[in-house]
This record gives structure tokens, C-alpha cells and sequence, in this order.
């Protein structure tokens, strides 16, 4: 994809750089990301992703924004309140870059409407907090060979991982968390709070990694990595992948 003048300014600051150059950027421009959740996650993953210039983005989320959500959900702000949360995270992404194309699905993905959404994607992030949603969005990354970039935080708590299933080594979500270890939705922000900031080097973290994997910059992240806000201390796990996986064993 050929830039314009306006666009070799706007993004002048990423193609100096010889990890993404001019190549790097126009990969973005022609990508597409699948964002699930458009919440204290999404926010920042839309909106740096919308900024970097991925061409196009896809914004999932059923929920409405309530005055709760304002304290992290910086994609979102008071006249906000009552509407669809991917629908006002469009509006905020688009004001950032308007040439970017953005979709909002305001429906709960499920079924065949994932797997259709994600078999259209070049990379899926999971920015949601329950479960039932993450496994769902895990298998459906697996039945497509689309990479997944999944993120968590709940009270000073963090994590990420990316799952790739081009590489023959790499595990997926449920080889990390085994489904049926831990009842669904256990730790969701709603029940056990959250501090403010911590979703959003969660989310950056998670945008990182998308425009790495997306431009084909450096290496993309390998393992599970965990950040202690308390202690402002990050840890890095090795995560094999599980050859009794009910997910990817065989694949």
C-alpha cells in the first residue's frame, strides 16, 4: 500500500525506525486486527493500534458504558455513558486517525459470528475478563491459524501472552489454563477491582506486540509474562505446549 505525503508524516516517527521502515508501515496499512472487548484493554489497544496505523480495525463488544468504566476505560468519556462500548471506542479511534478503517461489531461474539470474524483477521487480540469468552476466542484462533495476543489485569495483577498457530511450538490459551481449572469469570474487575493505569500497560503491551507481529518487526513474545504493580516487578514463564491439549493437541 503506496503512502501519500500526509501519511509518510503521520507515521514518520515508526518508518525511521529500521525494525519497520517503509515496508514495515505499509504491512500495517494492508493489515486488519480483530479487537474482542473494547474496555479497560481495548481502550489503549484501539487506540494505539487506530494511531500506528493498522489499516483496519474490528471493535467487539455487546456492553454499554457505565460511570464505573470511566476510571480506566480511556477510550470512553461522559457523553458516552448509556452507548455501545466498540461503537464509542470507533469514534475515539477514528478521531485519532480517520484514515483507518473501523468496524464495530455491537453484538456478542459467539458461534459462528467469531469464527467468521477472526477467520477474517489478521491478528486477534483478547482484551475481554471472562473465561468462557477467552477460551472461545482461543479456539477460535486455532481453527482459523490466526496469531493471538491475550491479555489479563485485575487488581495490581497483569499478564501477557501471545499464541501463534504458525509455530509448531507454540501452546495456546488452553494449554496455559486447562478449561475446567478455576471457575469462569472468578476474577473479573466488577467483583475484585482494578487500579486505573495497570489496564493500560496491559493493553500498550498488548498493541506492541500486535504492530510487531503485524509489520514484522523483531521477535514476537514467546511464554507467559506476568507483572506484580505492587512491586512494579515483571516475571517471564516458559509455557510448553500441552501434546493433551483438547484444543491444539494434533494440530
Amino acid at each position: 500500500m503506496a503512502m501519500n505525503d500526509e501519511a509518510l508524516l503521520r507515521y514518520s516517527r515508526q518508518i525511521m525506525l529500521e525494525a519497520i521502515d517503509i515496508d514495515g508501515q505499509e504491512r500495517l496499512l494492508a493489515s486488519h486486527a480483530l479487537v474482542v472487548g473494547a474496555g479497560g484493554l481495548g481502550s489503549p489497544v484501539a487506540l494505539y493500534l487506530a494511531a500506528a496505523g493498522v489499516g483496519r480495525l474490528t471493535l467487539a463488544d455487546a456492553d454499554a458504558v457505565e460511570l464505573s468504566n470511566l476510571q480506566r476505560q480511556i477510550a470512553h468519556g461522559m457523553a458516552d455513558l448509556g452507548h455501545n462500548k466498540a461503537a464509542s471506542a470507533r469514534e475515539a479511534a477514528l478521531a485519532l486517525n480517520p484514515g483507518c478503517r473501523i468496524e464495530a461489531l455491537t453484538e456478542h461474539l459467539d458461534g459462528e459470528a467469531m469464527d467468521a470474524a477472526v477467520a477474517a483477521a489478521d491478528l486477534v487480540l483478547d482484551c475481554t475478563d471472562r473465561f468462557s469468552s477467552r477460551y472461545a476466542i482461543n479456539a477460535a484462533c486455532r481453527r482459523a491459524g490466526v496469531p493471538l495476543v491475550s491479555g489479563a489485569a485485575i487488581r495490581f495483577s497483569g499478564q501477557l501472552a501471545v499464541f501463534d498457530p504458525r509455530d509448531s511450538e507454540c501452546p495456546c490459551y488452553a494449554c496455559l489454563y486447562p478449561p475446567g481449572e478455576g471457575g469462569d469469570d472468578e476474577l473479573r474487575c466488577a467483583e475484585n477491582g482494578v487500579v486505573a493505569p495497570l489496564v493500560g500497560l496491559i493493553g500498550c503491551y498488548q498493541a506492541l506486540e500486535a504492530v510487531k507481529l503485524l509489520s514484522g518487526a523483531g521477535t514476537p513474545h514467546r511464554g507467559l509474562s506476568t507483572f506484580d504493580g505492587l512491586r512494579g516487578q515483571w516475571r517471564h514463564f516458559q509455557v510448553p505446549r500441552d501434546p493433551q491439549c483438547p484444543v491444539c493437541a494434533g494440530h
